[in-house]
């Protein structure tokens, strides 16, 4: 706001950049005189680089620049992030502050769209941005504004990046952003624009989380503070700068005042005329200094040398020119002021007020209103509206599970977001993330999501034997606890896993080793007739002879 720019300074909708600096001019606008305090005689200086000169070590600012303009920055083990302000609303919070009024105080960027505000703890903690959507046409999705921290081109991208990903179904993207946010996209055949918002919210920089955190330079320390703390810094920061100037005004008034009456007695009491035959300067100048005893009671201070050499400095015709009145004005001018300024330092605050007041009345234009607007909502579970579409295939005969694998069964459909339990042919198995490719190994006897509200649905019955003694057991359980990425076994280690069986009620049939004078050689179980117990406990024995295979039968 401190910067009169001519050129291409780059355009904040775009993205794109500026100019190369030699195509570029600028130069300090008027504003920065109202805003900085460049008065040398209240600004601290210090030497510059090699000492040959001064320079201020920091304009002090009226006004909290920080928030206006915003800031971040990274440091050793620091970081801060502070999201632009609206300068009036700015200003009118400092003004509630030197009232006692409360106040409140939230971002504002000039590319407008969405915020929720709601965990954003007066500056250090977390907003949620979106972009404004125009969908007035059903099938077309129309960016009008763009989320905060963002531009058209990385906005694009990401939409792009979705697209590819199949996690938005779009048929073309179209960029028309100029001085304001225009990004068409239309949709194909069969989708609509109610069906995209949530998705481009979720997968999309449409939707954005920020954090922000004010860490400030204050008193040459970093500090944490909140927004309200900087608005209360710079209130009380205003009135010192105002006292500070009024009293440097005080100053030089008063300095001016005792120039114009000595000025006037020294003409006016002809005191130039008993110099006239002094012939050194030392008789020169106690002749003046006799000549001004008999009206000290006027003088504003005791006259001193410079006052004695700035009187021998007036030239003769300035003194024959000299008009009494004019001086006499002057004075009472000055005079008044400075009663002006004694009235005003007894009422710093209401001075302050009066400032800012006026400052607000040269930011009254349409541009300079809120752009960004309040609004509550809860941020897009991307789960939740991504649509498992993703086939997973297993191949029995290579062994491989995964949503790469182009040969075998498809035996669910995914999200990339989604986390799949599944049993190998030794009853081991696991929770993952869904795996792009994967060795199983063959005989996989199952596969399913994850979630307990799904897994804890499903009652495994495990029939297994006993490779020593050839019994067979069984188990019926369910999975309701695990930790990702561990492998677990369903029956004791060791075992061989004959069949496993998701369905509540079925037969099988073991089958027995044939031996000689064994008459019964086969025994049929129903699977409902045992109990389901924990997942942690042994198999029920099923007979015991020895189990050569199993056959299902229905229920």
């Amino acid at each position: 706001i401190f910067i009169e720019k001519q050129g291409n300074f780059g355009n904040k909708f775009t993205g794109d950049p500026a100019s190369a600096g030699r195509y570029i001019e600028c130069r300090v606008h008027p504003l920065a005189k109202e805003f900085l305090v460049t008065n040398p005689h209240i600004t601290h200086y210090v030497p510059n680089f090699d000492g040959r000169d001064e320079e201020p070590e920091v304009y002090r600012a009226k006004i909290p620049l920080v928030l206006i303009m915003g800031a971040e920055g990274i440091a050793v083990g620091m970081s801060t992030k502070i999201l632009p302000y609206n300068i009036r609303e700015v200003l009118e919070a400092e003004i509630k502050c030197l009232k006692g009024e409360k106040f409140e105080l939230y971002p504002d960027v000039a590319t407008g769209g969405l915020i929720d505000v709601s965990n954003y703890n007066d500056g250090n903690g977390k907003i949620i941005t979106r972009a404004k959507f125009d969908t007035s046409d059903e099938k077309k999705i129309v960016i009008t504004e763009l989320p905060v921290d963002s531009n058209a081109k990385s906005l694009l991208e990401s939409i792009d990046n979705a697209y590819k990903a199949g996690k938005i179904k779009i048929s073309s993207v179209d960029n028309f952003t100029t001085d304001k946010c225009c990004i068409e996209i239309k949709l194909p055949r069969g989708v609509y624009s109610k069906d995209v918002i949530d998705a481009l919210y979720a997968h999309t920089d449409c939707e954005k989380s920020i954090s922000c955190q004010m860490l400030v330079i204050k008193d040459n320390m970093p500090v944490a503070m909140t927004a309200t703390e900087i608005i209360k810094y710079y209130a009380e920061k205003l009135v010192k700068i105002i006292k500070d100037e009024l009293e440097f005004e005080k100053t030089q008034l008063t300095d001016k005042l005792h120039l114009r009456t000595i000025e006037r007695i020294f003409v006016e009491e002809r005191i130039y005329k008993s110099i006239e035959t002094k012939k050194t300067q030392e008789t020169v100048v106690k002749a003046v200094y006799d000549g001004f005893k008999p009206f000290k009671d006027e003088l504003i201070r005791p006259l001193s040398d410079e006052d004695v050499s700035h009187l021998l400095a007036i030239p003769i015709r300035r003194i024959s020119l000299y008009d009494i009145n004019k001086n006499r004005e002057e004075v009472k001018a000055i005079q008044a002021r400075l009663k002006e300024i004694a009235r005003r330092l007894k009422n710093l605050k209401a001075c302050a007020v009066e400032y800012l007041e006026g400052m607000l009345g040269k930011f009254t234009d349409k541009s300079f209103s809120r752009h960004t607007k309040i609004s509550s909502f809860s941020a897009v579970d991307v789960k939740a509206v991504s649509k498992r579409d993703t086939p997973l295939r297993y191949d029995s005969k290579t062994g491989y599970l995964g949503t790469s694998v182009s040969t075998g069964t498809e035996v669910l459909r995914v999200t990339p977001y989604d986390r799949i339990f599944f049993m190998r042919k030794t009853g081991m198995y696991m929770v993952c993330d869904v795996p792009e490719r994967l060795f199983v190994d063959k005989g996989m006897w199952y596969c399913g999501y994850s979630e307990k509200e799904s897994l804890s649905k499903v009652l495994f019955t495990v029939i297994y034997r006993d490779p020593k003694t050839q019994y067979a057991f069984i188990k019926r359980c369910r999975v309701e606890g695990y930790i990702m990425n561990r492998d677990y076994f369903i029956v004791p280690e060791g075992m061989e896993v004959l069949h496993v069986d998701t369905r509540n009620k079925f037969s099988f049939t073991l089958n027995f080793v044939p031996k000689p004078r064994l008459k019964i050689t086969e025994q049929t179980f129903k699977a409902q007739d045992f109990e389901e117990k924990g997942l942690k406990t042994l198999g029920v024995r099923l007979v015991a002879r020895e189990v050569e295979s199993i056959s299902l039968g229905g229920k």
